[in-house]
C-alpha cells in the first residue's frame, strides 16, 4: 500500500505496554526525524493482549519480568521499575491501553503520542497499571484531555473498530510481535529489521528498500 501520492509507507507496529516498545522510544524518536522525506510514516496499533479481567498467572508474570530483564542486558539505559509487580494486580490486557490512545487521537493528533508516552510512563516507571480504566482516564486528564469527552470514546464503537481496523493491517503485513517496522510500496511489503540501540542500520535499510522500490 502507498499513499494517495504514490509515496512508498513505512509502517512503525507497537503497543504503548510493549515493554521492548519502551526500549526503543529514545532510539525511534531519533529514527522519525531522520526518515526520508520521500516516505510517508504511520503508526499502528498491534495489539498486544486482549481484553481480561484475569490477573496474570505466575508463570505469566515471570516471563514479562524476564523479558524486562533482557531489556536491562541489551538496553541498559531503559529505566524499569519493578515495584509495578508488588504494587499493582498485573492483567495480560493491553487492549484498553490501545485503546486510550486512539480515544486521545481523536482529540488532536497530538494527543496520540502524548498518551502513548504518558501510557509508558506510567506502566514503566511509575509502577501504575494502564489496564485500568482508573489509570488511563486520570493519564488523559494529566496530559490535558478532556476526561469525559475521553471516558466516552474509550467506550465507544467508533475507537474499538479503529482498533480492529489497525490490528487486521498488521497481521495483514504478518506483524506478529512488537514493535516492528515495515516498508510497503507497490511491490508488496519488506520488515526492517530493528535496532534498539542505533537507528542508522534501520535507516540503510530503507534506503536500500527506496532503491530497490525505485527500479523497474
Amino acid at each position: 500500500m502507498t499513499d494517495t501520492s504514490g509515496r512508498p509507507v513505512l509502517y512503525y507496529i507497537h503497543d504503548p505496554m510493549c515493554s521492548w516498545c519502551w526500549a526503543m522510544a529514545p532510539i525511534l524518536n531519533e529514527f522519525i526525524r531522520k526518515i526520508p522525506d520521500d516516505i510517508e510514516f504511520r503508526k499502528l496499533l498491534g495489539g498486544l493482549a486482549p481484553d481480561t479481567d484475569e490477573p496474570m498467572s505466575e508463570d505469566l508474570r515471570e516471563m514479562v519480568q524476564s523479558s524486562w530483564r533482557r531489556i536491562l542486558q541489551h538496553v541498559p539505559d531503559t529505566e524499569l521499575n519493578f515495584a509495578f509487580w508488588t504494587d499493582c494486580v498485573p492483567r495480560r490486557s493491553t487492549y484498553a491501553a490501545c485503546r486510550a490512545v486512539i480515544a486521545a487521537r481523536m482529540q488532536g493528533a497530538d494527543y496520540e503520542e502524548a498518551m502513548n508516552t504518558a501510557i509508558q510512563r506510567a506502566y514503566y516507571t511509575q509502577a501504575r497499571n494502564p489496564s485500568e480504566e482508573s489509570t488511563l482516564v486520570a493519564l488523559a486528564g494529566e496530559i490535558g484531555l478532556d476526561v469525559d469527552r475521553f471516558r466516552e470514546a474509550l467506550h465507544s464503537e467508533d475507537v474499538q473498530q479503529a482498533l480492529e481496523a489497525e490490528i487486521a493491517q498488521a497481521r495483514e503485513m504478518d506483524v506478529e510481535s512488537f514493535p516492528a517496522i515495515v516498508f510497503r510500496d507497490h511491490k508488496g511489503v519488506r520488515p526492517i529489521l530493528v535496532d534498539y540501540t542505533d537507528a542508522r542500520p534501520m535507516l540503510a535499510a530503507i534506503d536500500a528498500a527506496l532503491k530497490k522500490s525505485a527500479e523497474a
